[in-house]
């Protein structure tokens, strides 16, 4: 069983396959987290990649990410198991009275195949509820996915919820969605903004590894 294969079936969005071979190449000893880098977190950086270059489109990639979601499925105990720490932990949701979710699920499996672990609140998420989850779970990143031009002005009324909580300045807090530009991110004072799922993971994972080697070189 080779980790090229389940790359190559997580690529062409074959969650079935991916499953069966996640499963084989456990049962011939490959170490877990090889399969998880080598063969799932990897084919995600070329379904990205291709993204990017419009080699693919949003179909194409959700299916691969549903792939790579069915292979980790069967990770995520082992990797707990055996002490793996994720990248960092992310809360992710849409904003109150919107309730669309294709693109906020997307990105959340794109983060999931960075290594992250992904806590969805879902679709018409109240605003303090973004707070609330992130200071349970003492998240790394908090998400906050609009796709009406109607609703963008929510995500405006969630970083003031951090503020008044006193944590704002304790989360790199990141908005998209169709409507959503780079100056309105901005404007409402978010940490960052990225125009599509791709870029988001890349963008995250960016953030994670470089708040790690602060937190290395600080001894925190």
């Amino acid at each position: 069983m080779s980790i090229e294969a389940i790359s190559a079936a997580v690529e062409e969005g074959q969650a079935k396959i991916v499953k069966n071979l996640v499963n084989a190449a456990i049962e011939d000893g490959i170490p877990v987290t090889d399969i998880l880098n080598g063969g799932l977190i990897n084919a995600m950086g070329v379904v990205g990649e291709k993204f990017r270059q419009n080699e693919i489109f949003v179909p194409e990639m959700l299916i691969a990410a549903r792939a790579m979601s069915a292979g980790l499925g069967i990770l995520e105990p082992l990797l707990t198991s055996s002490g793996v720490l994720p990248t960092g932990t992310v809360v992710i949701g849409t904003v109150k009275g919107d309730l669309h979710n294709i693109g906020k699920n997307l990105v959340a499996m794109m983060l999931k195949g960075t290594g992250a672990t992904v806590y969805d609140l879902g679709i018409d998420v109240p605003d303090q509820r973004f707070v609330e989850k992130a200071e349970a779970i003492a998240a790394d990143i908090v998400c906050i996915s609009a796709l009406l031009t109607t609703t963008m002005p929510a995500m405006g009324d969630v970083i003031p919820e951090f503020e008044k909580a006193g944590v704002r300045e304790k989360y790199h807090i990141m908005v998209g969605g169709a409507p959503v530009t780079r100056a309105f991110a901005r404007a409402i004072g978010a940490d960052g903004y990225a125009p599509n799922a791709s870029e988001a993971a890349t963008t995250a994972k960016e953030y994670l590894l470089s708040s790690k080697s602060k937190n290395r070189k600080s001894g925190a």
